[in-house]
């Protein structure tokens, strides 16, 4: 299972190689990751001494940083852990800031209800079968420029390449670009029902890239049957499977049985005015729950794939697969309540995208740490800490200021961590989440200092 480097600190490790026109900023953005990963969710006056937010709010008002820049080194690291992993999911999606609130912040963007004011990011993370995310591998940030509001029916003529629906485009030309310097690892991109776009079906990519969707669309195809839903339906069932459903609302938590197809399909192309698209074939696989609970909506997935998928071990992993599409909304979830982004106050949106940069590779970390300790807990924590840290975190768990023998073990300081942070760890509990982690990191920064300040003349 990959780690971060046990012989360097996370920051340098993910940041110290950054190029961003000077060394001086990079040696900022290495203190600054450091410090702000401690204390993610606080205003900075409360994180950094005066003169460490003097020079933050510089670092973050100058031209030369950019996201890219930022990005740059914590990429390279995400593609040397991929190396590791024969197979790793590319998961795509965007999300909203609303900065609504923040009136006198200049250059924002209309959103979502066209009421509210902020801006769009669409990432990239790359994650692992088992769930475990290896890393951001990219980030692109967009406003809605004012002239546009209201206009959504004429920006359906426009031609994919003029629409934000490009972004999932971009993104599969992206993981082309990467995929040379993880030559033996099978890149999967992962996206949900907005990005079921035929383009990205006809899209040019390198042997090793291959893509997994969600079907919006019930397309016309060439099979006998004419469209995809009756496509997939005119198949023998391959078999069922069980799917954990947690409660929804009023609803309680359930167990819903599903069943299973699966079929190459050969879609026919839309009509587009501005482009020529040839006919595609792609592998459906279809989940439907057959008998769900009264007066509950049945569960249906249609996905569609670039991986060839004919049997029922086949579908059951792409299924698999797009269920970890969840690991990116909860990195977003992280970044923002675990950041608290949209509390920043730095009055321009060029500020906010480069801290937004920063923030999102201490929001990975969060989650890394969060879910690598499920993974393998039997790892050192040298992995996750330094020495200091899991020392500082030993003595206030155990009360007592004798270090122990034996390094422990990832999976007991994620525990002890998680406890700082509010986790109860009763019997029925499940494992702790980012939430009380970001809480429990807190704590730690906390007690670390402490620690040191009682050491110090030892």
């Amino acid at each position: 299972m990959p780690s971060i480097d046990d012989n360097a600190d996370w920051a340098d490790t993910e940041f110290g190689a950054a190029n961003l026109g000077d060394a001086r900023l990079t040696s900022r953005l290495v203190a600054l990751a450091r410090r702000l990963a401690s204390s993610p969710d606080c205003p900075f006056p409360r994180s950094l001494n005066a003169a460490e937010l003097k020079a933050a709010y510089r670092f973050f008002d100058n031209e030369q940083v950019d996201t890219d820049g930022v990005l740059a080194p914590h990429i390279e690291q995400t593609l040397r852990r991929m190396t590791r992993i024969p197979v790793v999911l590319a998961v795509q999606d965007t999300t909203e800031f609303n900065l609504s609130h923040l009136k006198a912040t200049e250059g924002l963007g209309y959103g979502t209800g066209n009421a509210s004011r902020g801006f769009m990011l669409h990432s990239l993370l790359a994650v692992t079968p088992e769930g475990l995310p290896l890393g951001v591998l990219g980030m692109k940030t967009w406003v809605r420029p004012d002239a546009q509001l209201g206009k959504k029916q004429q920006r359906k003529h426009l031609p994919v390449a003029d629409k934000e629906s490009v972004k999932w485009l971009e993104g599969i030309a992206h993981l082309g670009a990467l995929k040379a310097r993880c030559p033996e690892t099978l890149v999967i991109g992962i996206g949900d029902r907005e990005s079921d776009l035929y383009e990205v079906f006809t899209a040019e990519r390198p042997r090793g890239v291959e893509w997994l969707i969600r079907a919006k669309s019930d397309r016309k195809t060439v099979n006998p049957e004419h469209s995809l839903w009756e496509a997939v339906a005119a198949t023998a069932p391959l078999g069922e499977t069980e799917l954990q459903v947690p409660p929804v609302g009023n609803q309680p938590r359930r167990v819903a049985r599903l069943t299973l197809r699966c079929t190459p399909v050969r879609l026919r192309p839309p009509q587009r005015p501005s482009s020529r698209l040839a006919e595609v074939t792609v592998y459906a696989i279809h989940a439907l729950e057959t008998t769900p609970p009264a007066d509950i909506e049945p569960l249906e997935w249609m996905l569609l794939s670039s991986v060839p998928t004919i049997t029922f071990e086949d579908t059951l992993e792409r299924l698999g697969w797009y269920a970890r599409r969840w690991t990116i909304e909860s990195w977003h979830r992280v970044l923002k309540s675990g950041c608290s982004i949209e509390k920043r106050q730095f009055g321009n949106l060029e500020r906010f995208v480069r801290s937004t940069a920063l923030f999102a590779v201490i929001s990975w970390r969060i989650m890394y740490a969060t879910l690598l300790g499920r993974a393998d807990p039997d790892l050192s924590c040298e992995v996750l800490l330094q020495p200091d840290e899991w020392r500082a975190l030993h003595s206030r768990t155990h009360r007592t200021s004798k270090p122990p023998t034996a390094i422990p073990s990832l999976g007991e300081v994620v525990l002890w961590i998680a406890k700082l942070g509010g986790y109860l760890n009763r019997k029925h509990d499940h494992p702790p989440g980012p939430t009380v982690m970001w809480r429990g990191f807190l704590v730690l920064h906390e007690i670390t200092e402490m620690y040191r300040i009682f050491r110090q003349d030892e």
